[in-house]
């Protein structure tokens, strides 16, 4: 080791990732020390960091460069020894001038006083909180005036930000790449039209609302209604994932769904209000869209939209078909309140998609209208390579046998169907065509019925779903 250059030294341990195999290198020798000294800019801490804010004070001065730091408390009881407090924050802005991305999870000591701290790492360009039960809307505030580079931020379960004028001024700033806002109680859709001008630049947004906190009470209109109809510009929006969202008709975040003429992703999780013209017009706008899933809710009780068309139908699915020709991934899924006679999507429908669209991977969840029938007609899905089935009742073994038709399937994962057996899959024994099997709590299929179907094969059964 003594003969070789300083760059094939750092070359040889750069290429070291774990973080166990880095530690025991290091201490093989002096220059390893150094070396690694040097080189190490990521941090992950948590419960063993004991005392809290000296054994951090000794790891910063260790490792100079440190611009990664994750400190999670996930699991953390009191005999674990005091957590990580506003102190410890200073430490990191004092200690850590290179820090761009910190991450802090459960991390319940921490006070906005500590959050404000970090408004001198000027360098923060990545801000992930998730229950961060103290930090108040004032404590990103403070925060985000501090670093003008702040590019990503995820906020999940800090329930007590409550005012969003951070949010204003970070769409002032106009830097903002990636949110997510998860679980945040008081912060609802009406609130993101803060985001003003950084709608443009904004690449990835997530947005889930609480529903077992919004279902709990009665969901105040005026949440929505101040978001009036306007011109939203997301030219720049890649990836758009919303979950038990409200969208009101022809403001709010229906006026998003149509503007995001660069979106690859798109995800709506239960959310109230979708409407066929919602997904048509984002068709048409969104011409390299590689993924779409949709979770369809059935509780249409909310007074919001009586006197509107909420089921999506065929001609939604018919519109991404003639207008998104890169489409590779497709997942589809009903809410368990729904029935079959109620299905929005019929058969016809999603075999349009196979057959427009180069669909990669095909997940079914709960989608009644699916059936052998459905089965038989992907014998000629020239791409498809995974298919995931989730309570697809109506799928029997006949039409699991087609399986061994499908010209490039390598992934088939079943999960909760009740119609198919072990006989089902005895074509595919030994033909080894799969490389994977998964199947998940479907009662008549056995643990030996997947034994030589696949390369890998995954078995897990559990019934109490069934009572």
């Amino acid at each position: 080791m003594d003969d070789l250059p300083d760059q094939v030294v750092w070359e040889i341990l750069g290429r070291i990732t774990e973080t166990i195999n880095r530690n025991s290198a290091s201490l093989a020798c002096k220059r390893l020390y150094h070396v690694d000294k040097e080189q190490r800019n990521s941090l992950r801490v948590g419960c063993g960091l004991v005392p809290a804010n000296e054994a951090l004070t000794s790891l910063c001065n260790r490792f100079p460069n440190l611009a990664r730091v994750e400190i999670t408390y996930s699991g953390w009881m009191s005999k674990l020894g005091k957590q990580l407090d506003d102190h410890g924050l200073l430490i990191l802005s004092n200690h850590c001038p290179s820090l761009t991305d910190l991450t802090l999870s459960f991390c319940t000591f921490i006070t906005d006083a500590g959050l404000s701290y970090l408004a001198s790492c000027s360098q923060l360009s990545t801000l992930k909180l998730n229950f961060t039960p103290r930090i108040s809307g004032c404590g990103i505030l403070s925060l985000v005036v501090g670093c003008k580079n702040l590019r990503i931020l995820h906020l999940i379960h800090c329930l007590s930000i409550s005012s969003v004028e951070w949010l204003e001024y970070l769409g002032k700033l106009e830097i903002l790449e990636d949110l997510l806002i998860k679980n945040c109680r008081a912060i609802g859709e009406g609130d993101l039209i803060k985001l003003g001008p950084s709608w443009r630049k904004l690449k990835r947004l997530q947005f889930e609302v609480d529903a077992n906190y919004r279902y709990m009470k009665v969901y105040d209109r005026l949440a929505v209604d101040r978001w009036q109809k306007q011109l939203v510009l997301c030219e720049s929006m890649q990836e758009l994932s919303l979950v038990n969202c409200i969208i009101s008709p022809g403001r709010g975040l229906a006026c998003v769904l149509g503007k995001c003429k660069n979106l690859e992703k798109i995800h709506l999780d239960m959310c109230v209000g979708v409407r066929d013209c919602d997904i048509i017009g984002l068709a048409r706008k969104s011409g390299n869209l590689r993924s779409i899933s949709l979770r369809v809710p059935s509780d249409f009780s909310l007074p919001l939209l009586v006197n509107n068309p909420l089921r999506l139908t065929d001609e939604s699915l018919k519109a991404v078909a003639q207008n998104c020709s890169k489409l590779e991934s497709v997942r589809l899924s009903f809410s368990d309140g729904e029935f079959p006679s109620f299905s929005s999507f019929t058969l016809n429908g999603i075999l349009t998609l196979i057959r427009m669209c180069p669909i990669r991977e095909l997940a079914l969840d709960h989608v009644y209208s699916f059936n052998d029938e459905g089965m038989e007609a992907l014998c000629l899905a020239k791409y498809l390579e995974t298919l995931e089935l989730v309570r697809c009742q109506e799928i029997s073994d006949e039409g699991l046998q087609f399986v061994s038709q499908f010209p490039r399937l390598c992934v088939l994962r079943l999960n909760k169907c009740l119609g198919v057996t072990d006989d089902g899959l005895k074509p595919l024994v030994g033909s080894f065509k799969l490389e994977a099997l998964a199947v998940y709590d479907c009662p008549q299929i056995s643990e030996r019925g997947v034994q030589g179907v696949a390369k890998s094969a995954t078995f897990k059964q559990d019934l109490s779903w069934m009572y």
